[in-house]
């Protein structure tokens, strides 16, 4: 999963967060040199040792977070952010000074740069920062940045800078594709933050632009915290599956693998249960976003979300989900067949199927048929033999290799944090990982991928380098036993460094299209395409040993986990398909024809076909909402092309360096510096439009329903 934000016409494209050079100059150093470091290790030893802690050193430079010095205190936020702002003030006044030209795109670019890369540092720093000073401070900096860049998004004079370059067609004509592609999605920002109303109604966007940040923040922490009810109010029996705060109990999700069907239940009915506070929170959130749509001239918050999509229109996001819909159903309703009657075998007092039950009793068939419990699995999937995984498939793939480096003082903001060089065989370093793999209190429970800083062609000619993090939540080691994945551990690894390696590859000249900085429904083609690899056993077997025999996972086994996938695969996926609806509905005609409860009671009976259950309000645990708002159906629309891909390039050799080479080339190199179609069509050779790729996907999930959206896990059951 991206994290995703956005700032305005100087908005980072679609995606995480991301910084770059200003104050920040920590970032920047040694960046020039590209060769071997003497300090870099072995990746897959570095993850199967727990992490020594660094030697007392009284004396030694504190770096800061990510190496900037600032940031070595809560304070640093403060006095990044001033030095990102004056940096700003003198950008503005060269871009309204600078005659139309190519210097005008690599203006806006810097300028976009030197506040994402505050930005969008704060906005990783304000959710996953144990120390609750650095949390705030970086909240602070995120609100502060992000007012300032919907005021400079309706600035006129920076606006008109612009316009003067857009206007001259012969000069147009003379920049290359990709300078041209930035200027125009510089303007197209501008355009959708009202840039052409009067004054009066340009101050409304920007207000409502800065409310929207201030009620999707809300929103998304509402969407994790716990309820707490009164114990007393729950069966003693069932009293030991949950946490206990004195007289209260806390229910912290859905606890939807818990073979008690009473716990499920309960766990259920209390977690979902309507919070009014963040009902009238997501209320405002839809309305505003549909205000603002309609301010800046669009029908709906839909029509201005995806402008510039793979999609490009509502119309055919629904029609492909009706589609889509209608191709699974028969299968969906054998589905819920077959987990019913394995609820009625293993509960025959109780075989209602209701939506707690499909994720329990669809694994419960599928380690009956298949017998793919996870502790079978999980010594062979050490996470030190994954990541040498990932380091082997890279190499061969694209001649990379990652090394692990010691951070510096002060530069991590946990111990067990490692970092990761990324290395190309003749290119050199070409960005950094951080790896926040391990679970500890306070930490989100989503994975997720965060841009840190974008990759640019700076004026000296160097290229900034860019630096991610990757954020997991896995289990910590032990003195005798290392991280163990289960095999969806394993394939999420996979499809959040798909998403890094996008980063790491893309080498465009504009920070503000690199990497995973496109269009959303491009943007997790790489990561779900990582996923193809993780479940080939070709793949599988160049890393998958047992971490204390050192035996290889045997194929049998391998092929028994693939074909388990396609257990239940049409009721997962029908799942999404809800999902994706209930998205579009939220943010299409307004005012909504009922309250946000009656349309999920109606489009979950409608698109997923089991009870809505009373006095329950899911789409108030709906995260997605917020990122993805208008474009959860990503996931599938991705899935899409990755499947293309995987059949046109890797199917008959995941290891093909041409094909590897081609990938990178044609694909992750430009991030969102081309079409995202054309780019799919040149990798394929094919002139093939959006809806041809949608109506082979649909008849490939026909018939191979192997592979779902990581999100199922994310967003919990319904």
């Amino acid at each position: 999963m991206l994290c995703a934000r956005g700032l305005g016409g100087l908005r980072a494209r679609a995606a995480p967060l991301r910084p770059g050079r200003a104050g920040l100059g920590g970032l920047g150093a040694g960046i020039r040199a590209r060769g071997v470091s003497t300090s870099w290790s072995p990746v897959g030893a570095a993850f199967n040792v727990k992490p020594q802690g660094r030697r007392l050193d009284l004396f030694g430079e504190r770096r800061g977070l990510f190496g900037v010095p600032e940031l070595s205190s809560p304070e640093g936020f403060r006095i990044a952010q001033e030095n990102a702002l004056r940096k700003t003030d003198l950008l503005v006044e060269r871009a309204r000074c600078t005659p139309p030209g190519p210097q005008t795109v690599l203006i806006f670019d810097e300028l976009s740069d030197s506040l994402c890369r505050v930005a969008d540092l704060a906005d990783f720093v304000k959710i996953a920062h144990p120390e609750p000073a650095f949390r705030e401070a970086a909240e602070e900096a995120c609100r502060s940045i992000g007012t300032v860049v919907e005021k400079l998004n309706t600035n006129v004079e920076l606006y008109q800078s612009l316009q003067k370059l857009l206007a001259d067609e012969k000069l147009m004509d003379s920049l290359d594709p990709e300078t041209r592609r930035v200027a125009e999605l510089f303007m197209f920002d501008f355009e959708i933050s009202g840039i052409h109303l009067d004054k009066e109604k340009r101050k409304r966007a920007v207000d409502l632009n800065v409310k929207i940040l201030d009620l999707s923040s809300t929103f998304l922490m509402g969407t994790n915290f716990p309820t707490k009810i009164e114990k007393h109010l729950l069966p003693a029996h069932i009293h030991h599956n949950f946490v206990f705060t004195g007289d209260h109990v806390m229910i912290d999700g859905l606890h939807a693998e818990a073979p008690d069907d009473l716990v499920r239940e309960a766990a259920y009915k209390i977690f979902l249960y309507p919070n009014a506070d963040q009902l009238k929170c997501l209320e405002e959130l839809l309305s505003s976003r549909d205000l603002l749509a309609k301010l800046v001239g669009y029908s709906t918050y839909s029509h201005r979300a995806l402008q510039g999509t793979i999609a490009k229109n509502p119309e055919t996001v629904m029609e492909f989900l009706e589609k889509l819909s209608d191709k699974l159903s028969e299968r969906t309703v054998k589905d819920f067949e077959m987990i019913r009657g394995m609820k009625m075998k293993l509960n025959p007092q109780n075989s209602e199927l209701m939506p707690w039950d499909p994720p329990y009793y669809s694994g419960v068939i599928r380690a009956e048929r298949y017998n793919i419990e996870p502790s079978l699995y999980c010594p062979f999937f050490s996470l030190g033999a994954c990541m040498e995984g990932l380091n082997i498939l890279f190499n061969k793939l694209l001649g990379i290799s990652l090394y692990a480096e010691q951070p510096a003082k002060g530069e991590v903001w946990c111990e067990d944090v490692r970092k990761l060089a990324v290395v190309h065989e003749s290119e050199g370093l070409l960005g950094y990982i951080y790896c926040d793999f391990f679970q500890r209190a306070d930490k989100p429970h989503q994975d997720c991928h965060f841009t840190i800083r974008g990759g640019r062609l700076k004026e000296d000619g160097d290229y900034q380098l860019p630096v991610v993090v990757l954020m997991l939540n896995l289990p910590h080691s032990s003195r005798n036993l290392p991280t163990l994945l289960t095999p969806g551990m394993m394939e999420n690894l996979f499809h959040e460094m798909g998403h890094a390696m996008h980063s790491m590859l893309g080498r465009t000249r504009y920070q503000h299209v690199t990497g995973t900085r496109c269009p959303t429904d491009f943007a997790e083609v790489p990561s779900i395409l990582m996923e193809y690899f993780a479940n080939d056993y070709r793949v599988v077997n160049q890393f998958a040993r047992h971490y204390q025999t050192g035996q290889s996972l045997p194929k049998n086994m391998v092929s028994r986990l693939c074909e388990s996938k396609k257990v239940c695969a049409a009721a997962d996926m029908q799942l999404q398909v809800f999902y994706a609806t209930l998205d579009q509905i939220y943010h299409g005609k307004h005012p909504l024809r009922k309250s946000t409860t009656d349309i999920l009671k109606e489009t979950q009976e409608k698109f997923y076909g089991l009870p809505y259950v009373p006095n329950t309000a899911w789409q108030l645990r709906f995260s997605h909402l917020v990122g993805y708002g208008a474009k959860y159906y990503s996931y599938l629309m991705s899935r899409a092309v990755a499947s293309m891909v995987w059949k046109e390039c890797f199917l008959q050799d995941p290891f093909n360096r041409a094909a590897g080479e081609r990938y990178r080339r044609e694909m992750l190199a430009h991030g969102g510096g081309k079409e995202p179609m054309l780019m799919v069509q040149v990798l394929m050779a094919t002139q093939d439009s959006a809806e041809c790729f949608l109506r082979i996907f649909e008849r490939d999930q026909q018939e191979h329903p192997s592979f779902l959206p990581r999100s199922i896990e994310s967003e919990g059951s319904q």
